[in-house]
């Protein structure tokens, strides 16, 4: 575990785990959580024989709480001042959800160009361009990320559970038991970091438009939803992805939550280490 400093001041904490010889995979974790969220996917591909990375996003988890920089593009170049502190090569990068978009602006930008990247992988990932507009009729309209950002700043802690107890799992699902640790995990982790950087992250995952990173990897690429997505359309997300990008395999689980990697961990885990062996 160590700490990377930007140019730009901020310190992106990060988990670095495994034989330093052996292939590597980074994770990059969703809005508002931090890398913690990756605890099953980690043990699973650490007993595998990978090095596991995981960083926290700036703002989030114990990454420094910068008061800038809280938007894709410093995203993505702090996940490569990891990589490059680290000179991770050959690696398979791992999003969810905003992650997602991270690593797809990351690979794009940084990992594809620098020749760092064998695969990526987008799980319940952002979609290319999630707000609604005369461009984009069916995404999603600003009147709910705006009530996100007024609940945030109202109560975030209670705003917080609401989400984790609610779709974020698909805790709200008639015949769905909750599981209260996860709740409370999830919110704990979101607690842990600053608000601002959650309340300016909503426009970050909401607002940029990641066509022409999809369309940029070359890279082959495992797309992964659940098609009871509650946080993500995956008709919005997955598939459009899967369209955009020049070699990409696509999975919709039936009946899946947006945090999947949690709560079907034990289906999600070896679908993606097939992908990453074959």
């Amino acid at each position: 575990m160590g700490f990377v400093t930007t140019e730009d001041g901020a310190e992106i904490f990060f988990k670095d785990w495994g034989p330093k010889d052996a292939q590597p995979i980074m994770f990059h974790h969703g809005w508002p959580l931090s890398s913690d969220d990756w605890d099953a996917q980690l043990l699973y591909f650490l007993d595998k024989g990978y090095r596991v990375i995981a960083s926290d996003r700036r703002g989030h988890g114990r990454s420094s709480q910068i008061g800038t920089g809280h938007d894709m593009d410093h995203y993505a170049s702090d996940a490569s001042a990891v990589v490059e502190h680290l000179d991770l090569r050959n690696a398979i990068h791992i999003g969810h959800s905003t992650g997602g978009g991270q690593v797809a602006r990351y690979v794009a930008k940084f990992g594809e160009p620098q020749g760092r990247v064998a695969k990526a992988v987008l799980v319940a990932s952002v979609p290319p361009i999630m707000l609604q507009s005369e461009s984009n009729p069916e995404g999603t309209p600003l009147s709910v990320f705006d009530g996100f950002r007024e609940a945030l700043a109202a109560n975030r802690s209670e705003f917080f559970e609401a989400v984790a107890s609610g779709p974020f799992y698909g805790f709200n699902r008639e015949g769905v038991t909750p599981s209260q640790p996860v709740i409370d995990n999830w919110w704990r982790q979101g607690m842990t970091g600053s608000a601002q950087a959650h309340y300016l992250g909503i426009k970050a995952f909401s607002e940029t438009d990641q066509t022409e990173d999809l369309k940029a990897i070359t890279v082959p690429v495992l797309v992964l939803q659940g098609d009871d997505d509650q946080v993500v359309p995956y008709k919005a997300a997955a598939l459009l992805q899967h369209e955009l990008l020049q070699n990409s395999t696509l999975k919709i689980y039936e009946g899946y939550p947006h945090g999947m990697l949690t709560t079907h961990a034990d289906v999600i885990n070896p679908d993606i280490l097939a992908f990453i062996q074959a």
